[in-house]
């Protein structure tokens, strides 16, 4: 797992993004997983700055992380609408480009079943984007979730619930249920990048990076990944004890190593 600690949000996502561009500019047709809420905009405005800075993006295609149960497709925070207003459209790319649960499926578990194969029939992620709860949670992976999981419905805590509400009018609106890719999925992409902002995130991201590997820390399964990245801001790194051995490796990195 490497460690990259940036000066701010913003700098995390200009670092991402280009990481992003040279994905594409190796595999025009990559396969990108993107992850929705508020940390990971930056990374898309830095994207689509480089796409109106003539970055070519039209064989792209994006996957989605997870979906709430219930909310139809159109409704303005189900997670399909949150990707084609912050990702699809400033890219230029339409629903033909993009995979994604049906979160309004009669048959939930089939629902599953069926985007965890779609995953499978597209190659696979080469890029997943993620971001991470409070509580250590990755995509709605909550405490205690399986390190082996696939794609299944999953109950939200109270604090996901009210960490989410904040999107809605109402905590009552939000969602008790999601489909999410499992941990055991997301681990299948070939490079995972978690962003992290704010001193919110300090003690997930040190229980993540130095703590055990553990099901009480979903997102601690980044360990097991060949090709893991966790770019942090100076908030979300105030508890990391090794901070300064991160430090020192990053500026020592290769610059053809990439990120």
């Amino acid at each position: 797992m490497e460690v990259v600690i940036v000066p701010d949000a913003a700098a995390g996502g200009e670092l991402i993004a280009e990481a992003i561009a040279a994905l594409i500019a190796r595999k025009p047709a990559a396969l990108l997983g993107v992850a929705t809420g508020s940390t990971p905009l930056p990374i898309y405005r830095a994207l689509a700055a480089r796409v109106t800075g003539g970055l070519d993006v039209g064989r792209l295609r994006v996957c989605q992380l997870d979906e709430y149960v219930g909310l139809p497709s159109g409704h303005p925070e189900s997670y399909r609408s949150v990707i084609r207003r912050e990702v699809l459209e400033p890219l230029g790319l339409g629903l033909d480009r993009f995979l994604g649960p049906d979160g309004t499926s009669e048959d939930v578990p089939a629902a599953c079943a069926e985007y965890d194969a779609a995953l499978t029939s597209a190659d696979g992620v080469d890029l997943q984007i993620l971001g991470i709860g409070t509580d250590g949670h990755i995509g709605f992976n909550e405490p205690c979730s399986s390190l082996a999981s696939r794609t299944r419905i999953k109950t939200l805590t109270p604090q996901t619930r009210e960490d989410n509400a904040r999107f809605f009018d109402s905590l009552d609106e939000v969602p008790h249920h999601v489909i999410t890719q499992g941990i055991g999925t997301i681990l299948e992409a070939r490079h995972l990048v978690l962003l992290a902002t704010g001193a919110g995130k300090a003690e997930a991201v040190a229980a993540t990076v130095e703590g055990p590997l553990s099901a009480l820390v979903p997102a601690s399964a980044l360990q097991l990944h060949p090709h893991a990245t966790v770019v942090v801001d100076e908030a979300a790194a105030a508890q990391l004890k090794h901070a300064e051995y991160f430090r020192a490796t990053y500026a020592a990195k290769p610059e053809w190593q990439g990120l």
